[in-house]
């Protein structure tokens, strides 16, 4: 039973900074891509980054690229998103999400594990 947790979101200024974790357990994550997404209120969940666990290769969304840093530690089974540089409509509750397959997808329905969500509320 693969099982992802999130932890990291709260409260900050936009131009601030967080950094959100997802501890990854019950699988080998050799071999799956590991993904964050976000959903505001009444819209759609939305591509933030992904990250091939083998290779460490990435993958962003337009709208963050050059702010955001996904990364991974394979010691830990954890993976990172460093947020800089943030405005309020990155505001939103953040999922981490995994798929067994290596293409580093942007459509969440087709990433089959899912974490509980994190809040991150950026203040103008």
């Amino acid at each position: 039973q693969i099982h992802l947790v999130e932890s990291g979101g709260g409260l900050v200024q936009a131009g601030g900074s967080l950094r959100l974790s997802c501890a990854a357990s019950g699988a080998t994550f050799s071999g799956f891509v590991m993904a964050w997404f976000r959903q505001a209120p009444g819209k759609e969940r939305d591509f933030v980054a992904g990250v091939r666990w083998s290779s460490g290769s990435t993958r962003y969304a337009d709208s963050v690229a050059g702010r955001f840093t996904i990364s991974r530690d394979n010691a830990k089974n954890t993976v990172f998103l460093q947020m800089n540089s943030l405005k309020p409509v990155d505001t939103a509750v953040y999922y981490c999400a995994a798929r067994f397959y290596e293409g580093l997808e942007d459509s969440h329905w087709k990433y089959d594990w899912w974490g509980q969500g994190t809040q991150v509320t950026v203040s103008s």
